[in-house]
């Protein structure tokens, strides 16, 4: 064989590695610590929350969290997890990821950690991974023996959906909104407890510097779901990106 038979040889053996490497593409893979400003990621799909630093994209921000619908917040009564399907399920319908084989939760780890690990046999089962938290700014070396030590929090929590309307919406509109990865984002535990079921005008990240990207990120959400916002909560929104 000649050299530059050699050379075809390794090249395409080169370009078959990367193109199985690529995989599934209804799958996430674990990016590092490229970070996506939310205005975008408008599906979910990059990892992270960046924050945003132009001016132009404040004013997008603002003209995005403008057209938010306000309600009124009704009441908790009736509520509870299972309202919105089995925890992390992979049979929500047209949001992306759903029915790769692999839970939500996995998937959202997978897509935001770096350094990650699977269960020996397994391409889903994520048991550790480093996160940088979007909220607090700590770098968590997680391992999955620690396992609250890292949640995968609802930017818009599902209490607030259940509040301002989603109590009357069907099954599968309410699971759909539960594992849509627009909606999902893993950060420090601490911190996704501290949030409970708030909105904007009552937490906000720790980070001040994430906080418009936070609201963009809820906003987007809402807006995707034709899902009112309070009063109050709408104005801190615009508040963060002025």
């Amino acid at each position: 064989m000649s050299t530059r038979d050699v050379f075809i040889v390794v090249l395409g053996a080169a370009v078959l590695f990367s193109l199985a490497s690529q995989g599934d593409t209804g799958s996430p893979k674990a990016q590092g610590a490229a970070r996506a400003a939310p205005l975008d990621n408008p599906d979910g799909v990059r990892p992270g929350l960046a924050p945003l630093g132009s001016a132009g994209d404040r004013g997008a921000a603002v003209r995005l969290i403008k057209k938010l619908r306000v309600g009124s917040m009704g009441t908790k009564a009736g509520y509870s997890r299972a309202r919105f399907g089995e925890n992390w399920a992979d049979t929500a319908k047209g949001v992306p990821y759903a029915r790769n084989g692999c839970g939500t939760r996995n998937d959202l780890l997978a897509r935001d950690g770096e350094n990650v690990r699977y269960r020996r046999g397994s391409n889903c089962v994520v048991v550790s991974m480093k996160l940088r938290d979007p909220y607090t700014g700590r770098v968590v070396q997680w391992s999955k023996k620690n396992s609250d030590e890292i949640q995968v929090d609802h930017v818009v929590p599902l209490s607030y959906e259940w509040r301002m309307g989603a109590s009357r919406w069907p099954m599968s509109k309410r699971m759909r909104i539960a594992n849509d990865p627009l909606n999902l984002l893993p950060v420090y535990g601490d911190a996704n407890e501290a949030k409970g079921g708030s909105g904007p005008a009552s937490w906000l990240p720790p980070v001040r510097r994430v906080r418009c990207a936070y609201v963009v990120r809820f906003a987007q959400v809402a807006l995707k779901y034709n899902l009112p916002v309070t009063r109050a909560d709408k104005a801190v929104m615009l508040t963060q990106c002025r």
